[in-house]
């Protein structure tokens, strides 16, 4: 049986830009993106799946850092000890983290990557602001404008201005309202900067061992 190429993500945002990243960067072929409806889900059954996995088999993984990178890389590492895998790095690799399976484990090979970059607290749309013109002034308007909200009118949480920003740029494009996916592809969000070189050079890295 010839050995599966898998994407594990949190949700279908996560899918979504990585289907369209791929499409338009080269990136690899998947046999499959699989959804996992949260963090939670996706650590919990982290080591499981792992095990359940055939010989030969690769696996990437895709995890927001949140509000604490560390906490995050740490709990990823508790479950892939739990699933047999040694030698883990105390650090996420900047570059994106690559681990081979011990030789006495049949478990697959696997890819981390912590949005947005690895080194840095934050979720997707984080990753996806480095997709946006850093000299944008539309931009700039943007997260003035939702700086701008009076304290009684503010409806979201602090963790979730990132989204608030990039569903405001996007709200404001020739085309209103792109789903994240669909505005790469029509360059809303521009996928020609170094951030998504990175991802997509990972991704190669992973699925295509020398």
């Amino acid at each position: 049986m010839p050995s599966k190429k898998t994407l594990w993500v949190e949700g279908v945002d996560d899918e979504h830009v990585i289907k369209h990243l791929c499409g338009t960067k080269n990136g690899p072929k998947l046999d499959r993106i699989k959804q996992h409806c949260g963090i939670d889900a996706l650590q919990e059954l982290l080591p499981v799946e792992l095990k359940a996995c055939d010989e030969g088999d690769i696996v990437a993984v895709i995890v927001d850092a949140d509000t604490d990178i560390g906490a995050r890389w740490q709990a990823i590492r508790n479950r892939l000890d739990l699933a047999g895998y040694d030698n883990l790095p105390a650090l996420p690799d900047p570059q994106g983290t690559i681990l081979d399976p011990p030789d006495d484990k049949l478990l697959p090979r696997i890819g981390l990557w912590i949005m947005p970059n690895n080194q840095i607290d934050g979720i997707l749309e984080d990753f996806l602001a480095f997709l946006i013109p850093p000299d944008s002034q539309l931009y700039e308007h943007v997260i003035k404008s939702i700086e701008g909200i009076p304290d009684e009118e503010q409806r979201f949480s602090a963790i979730r201005e990132p989204k608030a920003r990039i569903h405001t740029w996007l709200a404001w494009q020739e085309e209103p309202g792109y789903p994240y996916g669909k505005a790469i592809t029509a360059k809303f969000l521009e996928p020609g900067v170094k951030e998504a070189d990175e991802l997509i050079d990972w991704l190669n890295r992973v699925f295509t061992p020398e």
